[in-house]
């Protein structure tokens, strides 16, 4: 934390990259309660004086901070102090593009975590829209074609925000929203093409309750869908092409059936159900932000497990937890089974394809 006012870029942004494995690895909350105010001014000079990279790993510590804060007066301190300045850097077209893509994810996280006001939702909202919209990426609605990652990070930051926008804003966005959303299924970036399509089934799933669900072009939104689900162009990367086609199967289902593919996320002693496209989205946002470090999060931060719906954090002692291993000679014998197993299907396969030769 010093080391954020040293007059060195270098020392600065080595300062930020060991502030960010610490946050994101650890649970600090009492730690930084009482330094909390320093810790935000510093962030605010590295956003103000820094350039790029420093901007960057500054805006992901502020995210990180405001995680651990939680959604307290602290954690809306935080998001308050910072908000104007995280707007600018994202809104100003000469800011390097990882600071502005930094900007977006911290500007969603923060707003989820620590907004109390409609305002600063609907700002936010507003804010993020006019960087991935296709009215404000070229001409003639256009998908975008630059800056793939600083598109992908607002519309992730916007969809996390629509998890909890209220019934009668959420109906104004199917209203005067919905129409932007389709041409970005046609971006060149594969990761864009999914997050819109992931996008509008958040949107179908959130007005199920609303009147006036379908939209009158659904069909044809299908249609989209469809060629998507199984394209198989050569031009395009082949983990690309089969990533993109799971996706878009399982979006397609969704919204012709309403059936979601429910995942399970194991922690611990502890899983959580990826029920819905909503809980996917919070999930993936944090995800993001936090890496690795996602898995000790949900089982000691009590933000997260509020969110989630995982109660409080588990009070394990050190029998519970030993029993809870498993020996390195259990694995051993688990994964010699479970190959031996796998050996065995294969040769049945490759027989048969032998005799059909």
């Amino acid at each position: 934390m010093d080391n954020l006012l040293d007059k060195s870029a270098k020392t600065r942004q080595a300062a930020l990259q060991s502030l960010r494995l610490a946050l994101s690895s650890k649970t600090l909350s009492e730690f930084l309660l009482e330094r909390r105010l320093t810790l935000t001014d510093s962030l605010e000079k590295c956003l103000k004086k820094g350039k790029g990279e420093e901007q960057a790993l500054a805006g992901t510590v502020l995210t990180l901070l405001c995680l651990q804060m939680g959604s307290g007066p602290e954690g809306e301190e935080v998001f308050c102090n910072l908000k104007p300045l995280l707007v600018n850097i994202l809104t100003d077209s000469t800011a390097s593009p990882s600071a502005r893509q930094s900007c977006a994810m911290a500007l969603g996280m923060c707003c989820y975590i620590a907004a109390a006001d409609l305002e600063d939702l609907v700002s936010c909202l507003s804010c993020l829209e006019g960087i991935f919209s296709p009215t404000s990426t070229g001409e003639g609605g256009s998908a975008p074609a630059q800056h793939g990652p600083l598109h992908c990070s607002a519309l992730q930051s916007w969809s996390l925000l629509l998890t909890i926008c209220p019934p009668s804003h959420l109906r104004s966005i199917l209203d005067n929203r919905w129409v932007q959303l389709p041409p970005l299924l046609t971006s060149s970036s594969v990761t864009l093409r999914i997050l819109a399509g992931e996008t509008i089934a958040l949107l179908f799933e959130l007005a199920q309750d609303l009147e006036d669900l379908c939209h009158q072009d659904t069909e044809f939104l299908c249609a989209q869908l469809k060629v998507l689900a199984t394209e198989s162009n050569k031009y395009r990367a082949k983990t690309d092409r089969r990533r993109q086609r799971s996706i878009f199967r399982d979006i397609l289902r969704f919204i012709e059936s309403g059936e979601y593919q429910e995942e399970t996320i194991r922690f611990g002693l502890e899983c959580m159900y990826l029920d819905s496209w909503a809980r996917q989205r919070t999930y993936q946002a944090f995800k993001e932000v936090l890496g690795s470090g996602i898995r000790h999060h949900l089982q000691n931060n009590e933000l997260l497990r509020e969110i989630f719906g995982l109660g409080p954090p588990l009070v394990l002692d050190a029998a519970a937890l030993k029993a809870s291993k498993v020996s390195r000679f259990e694995k051993h014998l688990y994964n010699s089974a479970a190959f031996k197993a796998r050996t065995k299907a294969r040769s049945r396969v490759r027989d048969k394809r032998a005799d059909v030769l």
